[in-house]
């Protein structure tokens, strides 16, 4: 992505200008939603080139902070997410990818569709309850 001069906040939150801000590691926040049903699948995170790639090949890149790499969702797994719509938030910090997921539309490496499987529930202490 090449270098642009940083908008003022007013031009970010009103104007045209695609112009993500990424953060001191070069990151930016992405929320993937399948498209149909607006599902939060996953959050991921891409930096400048995995947001590029998404943007010229309609299918959904991210940047691994494990890994330090760059990885196309699906080649592994078969759970190729096809880009039906990007959108950014109001100061562009953040990035929402609508997803029409490919394979058996299981987004989570776990195997299941979704990665927030789990809710915490407050009564008799803090713990996680699994939703399938």
């Amino acid at each position: 992505m090449a270098a642009v001069s940083s908008p003022d906040a007013h031009a970010l939150e009103e104007g045209a200008i695609f112009a993500p801000r990424f953060d001191a590691q070069g990151l930016v926040v992405c929320v993937a939603i399948e498209a149909g049903t607006r599902e939060v699948l996953m959050v991921a995170y891409m930096n400048a080139l995995a947001l590029d790639k998404t943007i010229e090949t309609g299918v959904a890149h991210y940047w691994s902070r494990s890994r330090h790499a760059l990885w196309r969702k699906g080649d592994t797994s078969g759970q190729v997410q096809k880009v039906v719509s990007l959108r950014t938030d109001c100061d562009q910090d953040a990035i929402l990818l609508e997803v029409a997921p490919g394979g058996d539309g299981k987004a989570c490496h776990t195997g299941r569709k979704s990665c927030f499987y789990r809710k915490l529930e407050l009564d008799g202490g803090r713990r996680l309850a699994f939703e399938e």
